[in-house]
């Protein structure tokens, strides 16, 4: 019986703090180069040389400013403040590489599927294949408020609206342009044939869109699709839309509840289950030894910020966190949001007593997912062990201190993971849906819901 393969995405976001807080003061970071060019074309290339299917970039529309009603904390930690587009770096880093995949987050929220429509067939066309889109419906109500609304629209509406949206880009990637439809016929004078090129006429309750595609189709037509909400509505639109999923918890068994889940609303919308990829948020450090590891986890942990993983909590869970004595357990709070968040982690660990400051301690290097430290033997097996349990496909890795954890990870754990045969020495296929499907397989699957608007 064949290894199944690790599949890998390293997780960034085009700012300096993501998911590790205060770690732009270490020394190895170069976080506050997320400004340039030079940065991105690095990371793409470790990730690249190392087997990874994709660089998975996160996103943020609006400033942290639950903690202490304020953004002070969230601009002093670097918190998803300052941030540049995601979108702008991808043309970059596919300068560099050949085979990197590249899933960026976009908000279905704020944007017209006419527009990112063709944006994302851009990207597509530029990478040769190589684009998907994480898809989110933007929980903040900053963002709300910054991009004209007077309140956010409610949870299960922007998941309504996130389904349309989709429809109206599957008619765009698939239905409006035939194969065939370009023929760059110098000798008849025709670039596009008119006859195979089709109004979409969508008119639904969110958006009306009547004409044709602005694009002519790319390697993939439909960029693979992502998705990363748990929530009822969020988990029923990834079972009808995600060709990959992103989860976000720290015990194994909590995550292949959620995997379990996913594939199970995958099977109700008429797909094969197994089809669906999953992926679990992750931190690697590593060294040559456990205790080298050991020193290097230590050295981290003396810049994480108390203040920072706090004010990224508070806004994670909408509540303040900051009127609380970092050493009052938990476990005494009266609100239910604190007690939603107590149940969350006491889960994990029954037997520590949480505070402010532990809860802090505990997500400051690895927020997010699990921690895995030690030799590249040692992360190897928890890292086999963790996804065999998890019934996941594979992680999202994310970099504490860009891009030297990256760099650190490919160094030494690659080669451990490809010597077990989990990491493939060579990309099989050259597009991201070709390392999902298979080997000529670029387009989506016949049970995709987009498959529907094919000509």
């Amino acid at each position: 019986m064949s290894i199944p393969r690790m599949r890998l995405n390293g997780l960034r976001q085009n700012t300096v703090g993501h998911t590790a807080m205060g770690l732009w003061r270490h020394p190895d970071s170069r976080a506050h180069e997320y400004r340039t060019i030079a940065h991105w074309t690095e990371t793409a290339q470790i990730l690249e040389r190392g087997g990874f299917d994709a660089l998975f970039i996160a996103d943020a529309l609006g400033p942290l400013e639950v903690y202490q009603s304020s953004v002070d904390a969230a601009l002093r930690d670097g918190i998803q403040t300052p941030t540049g587009d995601p979108l702008l770096v991808i043309p970059a880093m596919a300068a560099v590489t050949q085979k990197l995949g590249f899933a960026v987050t976009v908000s279905s929220t704020y944007e017209q599927p006419y527009t990112l429509a063709r944006t994302m067939a851009t990207l597509d066309h530029l990478t040769e294949g190589r684009i998907g889109w994480n898809v989110v419906t933007s929980a903040l109500d900053s963002a709300a408020r910054n991009l004209g609304l007077d309140q956010q629209i409610p949870h299960d509406e922007r998941y309504a609206i996130a389904d349309e949206f989709m429809e109206v880009a599957y008619k765009l990637w698939e239905g409006s342009w035939e194969d065939g439809a370009v023929r760059r016929d110098v000798a008849a004078g025709v670039f596009a044939d008119p006859a195979k090129v089709h109004p979409v006429e969508h008119k639904g309750k969110y958006f009306s869109v009547p004409g044709i595609a602005l694009f002519e189709p790319s390697v993939q037509r439909t960029p693979v699709i992502f998705q990363a909400g748990s929530s009822s509505a969020g988990s029923a639109f990834a079972g009808k839309h995600a060709e990959g999923v992103f989860v976000s918890t720290y015990k194994a068994e909590m995550a292949r509840d959620l995997s379990r889940r996913f594939r199970q609303q995958a099977a109700a919308a008429g797909r094969d289950p197994q089809a669906l990829k999953i992926f679990a948020i992750a931190t690697v450090v590593t060294g040559v030894t456990d205790e080298a590891a050991q020193e290097r986890l230590a050295g981290l942990q003396h810049y994480a910020s108390l203040e920072g993983s706090l004010a990224r909590w508070s806004a994670l869970l909408h509540i303040d966190l900051s009127g609380l004595d970092p050493d009052t357990p938990l476990q005494h709070a009266e609100t239910e949001g604190i007690r939603g968040l107590v149940d969350v982690f006491t889960t994990m660990d029954p037997e520590r007593t949480w505070t402010p400051r532990s809860l802090a301690e505990f997500v400051g290097v690895g927020g997010g997912g699990p921690l895995f430290v030690g030799s590249p033997g040692r992360v190897a097996d928890q890292m086999e062990e963790w996804m065999e349990t998890a019934e996941i496909d594979g992680f999202n890795l994310a970099d504490p201190i860009p891009p030297a954890g990256h760099r650190e990870f490919v160094d030494l754990v690659v080669p451990e993971l490809r010597r077990r045969g989990r990491v493939w020495d060579e990309y099989e296929g050259d597009t991201l849906r070709e390392y999902f499907r298979g080997k000529g397989l670029s387009r989506v699957a016949d049970d995709h819901p987009a498959a529907a608007y094919r000509r």
